[in-house]
């Protein structure tokens, strides 16, 4: 269960940009039962390692959270290296990309990607597919993490449990009420039924960029920070892009928004607004002290 917390010092507001880094073909959810971890990374074939070049020099002087899935820091652990080496946040997203719905899928991840965690001081966690089961929550803790950001709700939504912070990607709220959130929370037609659009979701920048950075400008006047995701193939194409994804997009079209070009609307991003990695401001908000909401 949720406790909703309230920043008595609310930080300066800023764009809280996060990078899930997964390899390409996790998009298309078509290889996820396969176990060699040879066929995934020659089935990689050294994107990961190649996008984090492109991917940090677009973000220039602006910091992010990376969210990365452990396979690639096991596979290239120069993309780890570079990422921190870089004035970036290192997060969790996975060890195999997949769906952790049962905690012990969760608590086998974390196993396989102690190393690196601990190596680098990871504190953040962002489930796959943003969806996160309420039985995670004390398991983070156990494992040492600090917060979350696994679910879907409005800018300024500040929310804990077991004692791990939930810092949730951000929705437009035009209607209906989120006074109940509960885990798991999840772009569904549900969520849009109930009135609110996951503007913080890449799947809606391939939508309408323009229509994500007015929400985001919106947000940012009212004092809140939203909390935006992307992809590295959406801002690096994989070798043979077309050719690899052209059958998953027509047996799924729904996949088409998550495989536009988002590099020109991360440049607007970073030039208009500040932005900033989610433990850091997470760090801000805490250090100026909480309250029971």
């Amino acid at each position: 269960m949720f406790q909703k917390k309230v920043p008595l010092t609310p930080p300066p507001a800023r764009v809280l940009l996060s990078i899930d880094y997964e390899p390409w073909f996790a998009l298309s959810r078509r290889y996820d039962s396969i176990h060699s971890d040879l066929e995934r990374r020659s089935l990689d074939g050294g994107f990961a390692r190649q996008a984090v070049d492109v991917i940090l020099e677009q973000l220039g002087m602006a910091a992010a959270s990376f969210y990365l899935v452990g396979e690639i820091a096991a596979w290239y652990p120069e993309v780890a290296e570079k990422i921190a080496a870089a004035g970036h946040e290192l997060g969790f997203h996975c060890h195999v990309h997949r769906s952790l719905a049962l905690p012990e899928d969760l608590e086998q991840d974390l196993q396989r990607s102690q190393d690196w965690i601990k190596r680098y001081g990871v504190r953040g966690y962002r489930a796959p597919m943003v969806r996160i089961a309420g039985a995670a929550y004390p398991l983070l803790a156990r494992f040492g993490f600090r917060y979350s950001s696994s679910i879907y709700a409005p800018p300024g939504t500040l929310l804990q449990n077991a004692g791990v912070w939930e810092l949730p990607v951000s929705t437009w709220k035009w209607g209906g009420s989120s006074a109940n959130i509960q885990a798991p929370r999840y772009f569904s037609v549900r969520l849009l039924l109930g009135g609110e659009l996951p503007f913080g979701s890449s799947f809606i920048t391939g939508l309408s960029r323009k229509a994500v950075l007015r929400l985001i400008e919106n947000a940012l006047k009212a004092g809140h920070s939203p909390v935006i995701f992307l992809h590295p193939y959406e801002l690096a194409r994989p070798e043979d892009w077309p050719g690899r994804i052209r059958g998953d997009l027509l047996r799924n079209p729904l996949l088409l928004p998550f495989v536009a070009d988002k590099s020109g609307f991360l440049k607007q991003l970073v030039g208009r607004f500040p932005v900033s990695p989610l433990g850091a401001w997470l760090d801000d908000a805490i250090r100026g002290g909480c309250q029971d909401g």
